[in-house]
């Protein structure tokens, strides 16, 4: 079975500012314009590569109401995206500070440069290049008209995870596929870091898990990451995860059929929230073949079987702040 981060999904204050500046400053792709299939009146958006492939997907809950995320441990800290090189870093570096996006400079991590920088609601992203023994001819980066093509975001990185017990994470995610290929030191801290990697040299992607026993357990609010999904191919692999999962007493959510694919949600054992999804699924391209910059022009998309809903759904929408 072939390892992968599937898509992270963020939680964000306002839809718009979140289209704003992943669609119209960072240039990606907006997949699909939806809704939350447990809750009706919230938006989520998905974007992701020119080709809408898994690995590339990000998503986002617009949830108004509630406190920021608070910093701490047993959380999902960081979403680290790639671009094509160093060169492309560079850009970067100069593009976010123009466009007055708080950026930390280019640094050294796991011998590898970084780039971390705070979108909206201060969630916490990053940019690397992609590792020499990747080909760019495997990436397919949506081209925007705003960001030069040979410097575009061409999918997700590695998921960045604080937490209190980082064996008891590292051996969950080792019996799903993943391999320890280093240990580092988080930056300046102390704080010891367990590289985990997939092994695919076609698109190669990163589990850091960073062990803090001192800070306080994390809340999650506003700008935090809700979920990471790492993906499976079909629906025969998710049902034989879930039949793992259930043997270990793992909380769960069972699978669920969201169209676009199938899926199912559990805690590991730092009580972080996981996701493994299906490659297969369904979105018909008229949910993304309208790329305009301006939100209200791009219609709402719903999977089947909620079109029915859609008059009641837009209106209750309609009535609320989004910015």
């Amino acid at each position: 079975m072939s390892v992968k981060i599937h898509h992270i999904s963020i939680i964000n204050r306002y839809v718009k500012p979140t289209f704003n500046f992943y669609h119209n400053l960072l240039g990606l792709k907006l997949l699909i314009k939806t809704i939350n299939q447990d809750d009706h009146s919230m938006y989520h958006l998905f974007f992701s590569d020119d080709q809408q492939r898994v690995g590339t997907e990000l998503t986002f809950f617009e949830i108004s109401e509630g406190k920021e995320q608070s910093f701490g441990t047993n959380t999902l800290e960081r979403t680290v995206l790639k671009v094509p090189s160093v060169e492309s870093l560079k850009f970067w570096e100069n593009y976010l500070e123009e466009h007055g996006v708080c950026q930390y400079g280019i640094e050294e991590f796991n011998g590898a440069p970084i780039l971390r920088f705070d979108a909206p609601d201060n969630t916490q992203m990053a940019l690397v290049a992609l590792k020499d023994f990747e080909s760019r001819e495997n990436f397919f980066p949506y081209d925007s008209g705003i960001i030069p093509i040979e410097h575009a975001i061409v999918g997700i990185g590695a998921i960045q995870m604080r937490v209190q017990y980082a064996e008891a994470t590292k051996t969950e995610l080792l019996q799903a596929g993943w391999e320890e290929i280093n240990r580092t030191k988080f930056f300046t801290s102390q704080n010891e870091v367990i590289i985990l990697g997939n092994q695919n040299s076609h698109f190669y992607q990163e589990v850091h898990i960073i062990q803090d026993i001192k800070n306080e357990i994390a809340v999650q609010g506003i700008g935090g990451i809700h979920h990471v999904a790492f993906g499976v191919e079909n629906l025969a692999e998710l049902e034989a995860i879930d039949q793992q999962i259930q043997a270990k007493n793992f909380r769960n959510s069972g699978v669920k059929d969201r169209e676009f694919f199938k899926s199912i949600y559990y805690r590991e054992p730092n009580q972080l929230l996981i996701e493994i999804a299906t490659a297969e699924g369904s979105i018909d391209p008229s949910a993304y073949e309208n790329q305009s910059t301006h939100f209200e022009d791009i219609p709402l998309y719903l999977p089947h079987y909620l079109s029915d809903i859609r008059a009641q759904t837009e209106a209750t929408l309609a009535e609320q702040r989004h910015e």
